[in-house]
Parts: structure tokens; C-alpha cells; sequence
């Protein structure tokens, strides 16, 4: 594939590879063809309104960082058509596979972006975003990786800052360390609240929540998801 229709990457240390196995050829052709008309341009001042990045009116917009293989960000872009929703995903195999699925169920409401999401957060303007989610973030098991998670002060910050007030951040997780670790640093943040009353709260799952492989594979081996919901303040 071509280097110069893709963006030099940055390599934080939040996401682990970049590429699995080898693409089949129509998953390199989406990569070369659809994702330069859906990616978005950083190099270029970001809207001061972003409704305006989208093919078609949107009222709202979300974004999704390290979406997987789109199984949520698929879902929930159909479900509400007149939002407009940002997915980031460096890892060029998930990529390519939502992209197969937007040929069969285009979605003008959707933007990409195929690299480091903290430079997309600082990028957008403020107060600009109706919701974040991140859904099964890689959760760098290792104590010696936990600065590597992308859940951090550094980063509740950037959030912060992109979402506007009352909207929310909702975190998913199979990984007991890591929730813990994201309750404790949102509880830290002046500018999140959790919205949880009882346990229920976080053990049952988003609205029309669709699942995703991931999720299905870790309830088989035995983990139990949290479902975690945070309030800009």
C-alpha cells in the first residue's frame, strides 16, 4: 500500500500493535479508496462547529475512541442518524473491517481516524463533544504498563475539556484493575462525576447495548464487564 495516503503515525503509548494479520485484498482496497474520503485531516484548523465535518445535518456529536472491529460505533450510528459520530482505531485490521461492513450500510453521519487519539482530543475544539466512550481499552495488565493505560489525569483533562457540560464518558471494561484504576482517577478529576446509585448501575449494560466479540470472549472465559458512566461537570 502506497505510505503517502497514509498520516506519519504518532506512536504514544497508549494503543499496543498497529497490524495483525496480512489484509485480503478488497479490506486493502477500503483502507485506499473509502478511508481517505471518511478520515479526518489534522493537519488542516479544526471547525469551530463540528456538525460541519459530516455529509448530512447532525444535531450532536460523539465520539468513540478505539472502536475494534465498529461493532458499537456500526450500531449506534444507525440507531441515531441525526448525530454525527468521530470513531478512532489505529489498529489497521479493526479499521478495515468496519469499512467492510460501511460498504453494505453507509453512514454519512460518521468520521474516522486511524491514529493516536489524544492528538485528535487536542485538536477538536472545546465544549465541543455531546459523549465519549471507550469500550475495552487494552488494559496493560502489567503494573509496570498501568502508565501506558489510556485512562489518565493527563488525559480526563483533554475529555474534559472536548465534552460539553453533562455530557458523558462511558468506560467498559473486563479488567477488574482497570476499572478500579478509571473509578479512582475519575474520582480524582474535579470535572467527572459517576452517575452510578447501586451495583447494578455498572454491572448492567449501556442502553441497546449491542456487544461486541471481545466482550462475548471474556464472559465465556469467566470475566465480568463493568459498565462505568461519568458526568462532565
Amino acid at each position: 500500500m502506497p505510505a503517502s495516503n497514509h498520516p506519519e503515525r504518532s506512536r504514544e503509548a497508549f494503543f499496543g500493535r498497529l497490524k495483525g494479520p496480512k489484509l485480503r485484498a478488497r479490506q486493502a482496497e477500503l483502507i485506499e479508496t473509502i478511508l481517505p474520503r471518511l478520515r479526518l485531516d489534522l493537519s488542516e484548523p479544526a471547525p469551530t462547529d463540528l456538525r460541519v465535518l459530516f455529509a448530512e445535518p447532525v444535531e450532536v456529536v460523539r465520539l468513540e475512541i478505539g472502536f475494534g472491529g465498529g461493532e458499537h460505533l456500526l450500531h449506534e450510528s444507525g440507531r441515531f442518524p441525526h448525530a454525527g459520530f468521530i470513531g478512532v482505531e489505529p489498529f489497521v485490521n479493526g479499521m478495515a473491517k468496519l469499512l467492510g461492513r460501511l460498504e453494505e450500510s453507509p453512514r454519512p453521519n460518521l468520521r474516522l481516524y486511524d491514529d493516536d487519539a489524544t492528538r485528535l482530543l487536542d485538536w477538536l475544539p472545546g465544549a465541543s463533544l455531546a459523549g465519549i466512550d471507550l469500550f475495552y481499552p487494552d488494559p496493560w495488565p502489567k503494573k509496570k504498563h498501568f502508565k501506558r493505560r489510556f485512562v489518565s489525569a493527563r488525559n480526563l483533562d483533554r475529555m474534559a475539556r472536548v465534552l460539553k457540560p453533562g455530557a458523558l464518558f462511558r468506560f467498559a471494561s473486563d479488567i477488574e484493575t482497570y476499572v478500579d484504576w478509571t473509578l479512582h482517577h475519575c474520582r480524582d478529576h474535579p470535572d467527572f462525576a459517576w452517575t452510578a446509585r447501586r451495583a447494578a448501575d455498572w454491572h448492567t449494560p449501556f442502553e441497546a447495548w449491542p456487544g461486541t466479540r471481545y466482550e462475548a470472549k471474556a464472559i465465556r472465559e469467566g470475566r465480568r464487564p463493568a459498565y462505568l458512566t461519568f458526568r462532565r461537570r
